[in-house]
Order: structure tokens, then C-alpha cells, then sequence
């Protein structure tokens, strides 16, 4: 394993982070406050409680998964596109790296960004409601596992992508209203039978009802099967980029 071009790789892109680091930092506390202000005040003032805990800390898991999510495919797949648009990736090719390590220093790189954003949110959150986790080590260990699932599926749209368009045409079109949709904001207890029996084809809905679970010890589904659903993400995209690498797909032409 060649340590020294994973921490180059890991380090040119964290940089980049670190340069912009206001933004990045003020961005995700200012969307937070919004969100507690329309769906906290406006919506919780109609609604007491869901399954036992106030409206307000409801929404705290599936503010947290919409954000990280997002900023974990965004800042992979651009990560991974700006090379190939410049032409460096050529030279990343040529180097004596394997696939494993491209994919460490920039998915790893990703994903860090992505658990910043995740804590930076998890805190702003503590300012407008008491948060109270029962499962701390399943907390973060469903927060690790998000950013770097969603982190390396970003990984293959900015390989995929063919312009500056099409990174975020996945991201808005598909990530974001599936996870609306996939119960952050609400139980799908709430919902009518047949919706409920369609939600489940949601593949986010696992991951926020486990997220939620380390919460309050409150879950829409079982937490094993939100475990096996992240898990099995996840392998799904390290052998599609493996397949990539292998047959040099979008990066060799």
C-alpha cells in the first residue's frame, strides 16, 4: 500500500476544503437554523410529539443524513471529476498507484468533509433542542458508514459525469427527494398502509430509521436491516469502481 500517495491525494483535496473553510462552516449552520425555523417552529407548533419524542428532535437524525448525504456525493464526485476535466488524471493513471489508493485519498477526503459537516450540524442542532443519543457508538457508526457509501457512490457519478451539469443532476434529482421522501422529517407510521409498503422500496428510508434509532431507540424498520442495507451500499460501490478501474471506463477516453 503506497501510504505517501493516499496522504498526497487525501491532503491536495482536504486542502481544498480548508481554503474555503468559512463557507463550508457557516453554510450548513445557516441552513440548520432555517429548517428548525419552518419545520421546527411553524410545523412542530401543530405537532407535539412522534413516537414519544418532540417534533423538534424528531427532525435532527434526518436533517443530519439530508446534509451529510449530499455533501459526501458532491464533494467526491467533483473531487474526481476536476482531474479528469483538466487531464491530470492521466497522470494519477500513469502513477504507481492501484485503484484502492486513488479511491482511499479521495473518497477518505469525502468523507472526512461529510463528518465535519455531520458534527458542525449535530451541534447547531443542540442550540435549538435538547439532543439526547442513547447509542452514541451506533450514532457515529451509521454517520461513518453514510459518508463513506455516499461518498464513494459520488466517487462514480464524477466518473460518469460528462460535464459540470451532470454532477448535480443525480444529487438533485434523485439523492435529495428520496430522502425527503424517506421519512427524515417524519415517521412513516403516519403514513397510509399502501405508502408505507412503498417506502420501504426507499433504500434511504434504512438508513435514517437506523440513524434515528441511535437516537431515541426509535426505528421504522429493524435495525439489522439497516445495517445489512448500508453494508450491502456499500459493497455495491467499491465493485462498481473496481470495475471501473479494471475496464477503464470513462477515464481512459
Amino acid at each position: 500500500m503506497n501510504w505517501a500517495a493516499i496522504r498526497a491525494m487525501y491532503v491536495s483535496e482536504m486542502t481544498r476544503f480548508f481554503r474555503t473553510i468559512a463557507q463550508s462552516f457557516i453554510s450548513p449552520v445557516i441552513s440548520t437554523s432555517l429548517y428548525f425555523v419552518v419545520f421546527g417552529a411553524a410545523i412542530g407548533s401543530r405537532i407535539d410529539q412522534v413516537e414519544g419524542v418532540s417534533y423538534g428532535a424528531f427532525i435532527v437524525p434526518g436533517l443530519i443524513m439530508l446534509s451529510v448525504m449530499t455533501q459526501a456525493l458532491s464533494n467526491a464526485s467533483f473531487g474526481i471529476y476536476f482531474p479528469k476535466f483538466i487531464g491530470t488524471i492521466y497522470e494519477l493513471l500513469s502513477a504507481p498507484v492501484n485503484f484502492l489508493e486513488i479511491v482511499l485519498g479521495f473518497v477518505g477526503a469525502a468523507a472526512t468533509k461529510a463528518l465535519f459537516i455531520g458534527l458542525v450540524i449535530l451541534g447547531t442542532a443542540a442550540l435549538f433542542v435538547d439532543v439526547q443519543i442513547q447509542h452514541p457508538l451506533a450514532m457515529l457508526t451509521f454517520l461513518v458508514l453514510t459518508c463513506l457509501s455516499f461518498a464513494l457512490f459520488g466517487f462514480i457519478i464524477g466518473i460518469w459525469a460528462g460535464n459540470f451539469e451532470q454532477l448535480q443532476l443525480v444529487p438533485l434529482l434523485v439523492v435529495t427527494p428520496l430522502v425527503f421522501l424517506g421519512g427524515s422529517f417524519y415517521s412513516i407510521s403516519m403514513l397510509p398502509p399502501i405508502w408505507q409498503k412503498i417506502t420501504l422500496f426507499n433504500p434511504v428510508v434504512y438508513l435514517i430509521s437506523g440513524f434515528r434509532w441511535s437516537f431515541f431507540g426509535v426505528a421504522d424498520v429493524p435495525i439489522g436491516m439497516s445495517l445489512l442495507a448500508i453494508a450491502g451500499f456499500t459493497a455495491l460501490c467499491l465493485g462498481v469502481i473496481w470495475w471501473i478501474f479494471k475496464t477503464g471506463w470513462r477515464i481512459r477516453s
